[in-house]
């Protein structure tokens, strides 16, 4: 059975619905609040809705945020891969959420921030068939060297899938370029692929992150996706939905793709239904969402 290892911890989201952004020094008008579980929560659990089997080895804290987070995980059937951080509990994002579904994030890092070597080589990778790392893991200054020399080492029998997320412009070159040497696997959407690539153009950047590996996924939203493989590059089309709240799409699409590319082997497929599961995942409120395999399969 194959197992998803999430590199990057969790966070708490607390998200606030508002009429609009407010206008610096005014105060937004709320219509609704919810607290969950969120960051690298999220893909976790599109992939354990898809039926992949998930261990978390980012860091998980101790305090009122991280209890919550530890027994939403324990419902999802995740274990952690080594022991809470005493001392330390997980960061805290807020999320602005317009009515179009559209979100902002403030955020600042709490035990998910922090991964020393010692965590790392605490870690048992046997029975690890994929494993997952974020931008965001990178970009803390207490984990990013410790997680991108780790990366490195990684068996080569281990699939890695790097999602570069929207901080990719502020990683440091040297955590940067071992991850990218050894990705197999690169999930982007388009902003964070032009950075990467230095190609505007969609399609030429979805080229020249698959090069050298074995593919890549420009994630399009409302567009669906490309997905480019072996010198190819197809457009894989969207389910149509009414977005309600797209907090989350993006690690819905990235936990569902893996599972589905683990289970079935078949990019292609893999991509579809992404698409679908990331697209049924907005029509929820929330950020991790992910629709059951049984809600997507129909779909397909």
């Amino acid at each position: 059975m194959s197992l998803l290892l999430q590199m990057t911890g969790p966070v708490m989201d607390l998200t606030y619905h508002l009429r609009a952004l407010p206008v610096s020094g005014t105060e937004a008008e709320v219509t609704g609040f919810a607290m969950a579980p969120g960051g690298g929560f999220n893909a976790m659990a599109a992939a354990r809705a898809a039926g992949m089997a998930v261990r978390l080895g980012g860091t998980l804290g101790s305090g009122p945020f991280a209890g919550i987070v530890a027994a939403r995980l324990a419902d999802l059937g995740i274990s952690p891969a080594r022991p809470p951080r005493a001392g330390l509990d997980q960061g805290c994002c807020t999320v602005l959420l317009e009515p179009d579904g559209e979100r902002s994030f403030i955020a600042f890092p709490g035990a998910e921030g922090h991964v020393a070597p010692g965590d790392l080589a605490a870690i048992d990778l046997a029975g690890v068939s994929h494993v997952l790392l974020s931008g965001y893991t990178l970009h803390y200054p207490q984990a990013r060297a410790a997680v991108a020399e780790w990366v490195a080492r990684l068996p080569r029998a281990v699939v890695l899938v790097f999602d570069p997320a929207p901080v990719v412009a502020r990683l440091a070159e040297e955590v940067l370029r071992p991850v990218m040497a050894r990705a197999d696997w690169i999930s982007a959407n388009a902003a964070e692929a032009a950075v990467l690539t230095g190609e505007p153009d969609p399609e030429e950047a979805a080229r020249a992150l698959a090069a050298g590996r074995a593919g890549a996924v420009l994630r399009q939203g409302a567009m669906g996706c490309l997905l480019a493989t072996g010198g190819t590059l197809c457009a894989v089309a969207p389910h149509r939905v009414t977005p309600l709240d797209t907090n989350g799409a993006g690690d819905c699409h990235i936990g569902s793709f893996i599972a589905e590319l683990a289970r079935s082997g078949d990019a292609a497929r893999a991509a579809r239904y992404a698409n679908v599961a990331a697209a049924l995942s907005i029509t929820q409120a929330g950020p991790a969402t992910a629709p059951a395999r049984e809600q997507v399969l129909p779909l397909l």
